[in-house]
C-alpha cells in the first residue's frame, strides 16, 4: 500500500498522526481527586458565602527567543523553515488568572526568583484593592521561600493555597501559556526579543477584551 492509503486506513480505525505527550510518573492521583473533592469545592463556596473575594490561580513559563516547532500541514516540498539566531534569550512570565471572571495578569521578568515573585503579588494586591485573595499556585522553591514570609505575614489578605505536587492539570494558567505559545509564538521567528514581548503583550490585551472566552476554554474543565 502507499503512504497515502496507509494514512486513510489508519484514520477510518480513529487514528490521528500526533505526537506523544507527557504524563507525570510522580503525580499522585488521589491526592488531586482530594484537591478537587475537598480543597477546591471549599473555596468556591467560601467565594460563594463572599469570604473569599478573589479567587486566581498562578504559575510561572519562560518564553525564548529560539521557538518551539509544531506540527502543520504543508505541501509536499514545501515545508515550513523558521529561522533563527540560535541565541538564548529568554524572559520570564509570571501569569494569573480569575477564575470567576477570566481576567489574566501577567508580568514580564529577567529571572523567576522570589523577588519578581512578590512583585507580580504586588500586581495582584493592586489589581485587587481589598477583599480576601485566595491564590491557588504549585509547588516551586520561590513559592515557599523564607524571604517570602514577611511579605505574606505584612498582607494576610493574600492567602496561598497550593496544588498536590506535579500537578499541572489542575492549574488553567498551564493552558494559557500552551494558548500563548500556539497564538504567538512557536513556528515563527522573531529577529528581535523585544518583538515577541509586544507580541506576548498583545495576546494578553486581546483575550482580555473577551474574558468569558478565558473561562470557556481554560477554567470550564474545573
Amino acid at each position: 500500500m502507499s503512504v497515502r492509503g496507509i494514512s486513510a486506513m489508519l484514520k477510518r480505525m480513529n487514528f490521528s498522526f500526533t505526537k506523544a505527550t507527557y504524563t507525570l510518573a510522580n503525580a499522585d492521583e488521589d491526592a488531586q481527586a482530594y484537591f478537587k473533592k475537598h480543597t477546591f469545592a471549599a473555596l468556591k463556596k467560601q467565594v460563594e458565602a463572599e469570604k473569599i473575594s478573589h479567587f486566581l490561580f498562578e504559575d510561572e513559563s519562560m518564553i525564548r527567543s529560539y521557538q518551539a516547532l509544531q506540527y502543520s500541514w504543508f505541501p509536499h516540498g514545501k515545508q515550513r523553515k523558521v529561522s533563527t539566531y540560535g541565541k538564548h534569550e529568554g524572559a520570564k512570565l509570571f501569569g494569573a488568572i480569575n477564575y470567576e471572571t477570566g481576567q489574566v495578569h501577567h508580568r514580564e521578568e529577567e529571572k523567576a526568583d522570589t523577588a519578581a515573585f512578590i512583585r507580580f503579588l504586588q500586581d495582584l494586591l493592586s489589581a485587587y484593592s481589598s477583599g480576601e485573595i485566595a491564590l491557588i499556585l504549585d509547588n516551586s522553591r520561590i513559592h515557599h521561600a523564607t524571604e517570602l514570609q514577611p511579605f505574606l505575614k505584612d498582607h494576610p489578605r493574600l492567602q496561598l493555597v497550593f496544588l498536590p505536587p506535579h500537578s499541572p492539570n489542575l492549574n488553567p494558567v498551564e493552558g494559557l501559556w500552551l494558548w500563548l505559545k500556539a497564538d504567538v509564538v512557536n513556528n515563527i521567528f522573531f529577529e528581535k526579543f523585544y518583538k515577541i514581548r509586544l507580541h506576548v503583550s498583545q495576546f494578553m490585551k486581546r483575550i482580555n477584551k473577551q474574558p468569558l472566552g478565558s473561562v470557556d476554554r481554560l477554567l470550564a474543565r474545573l
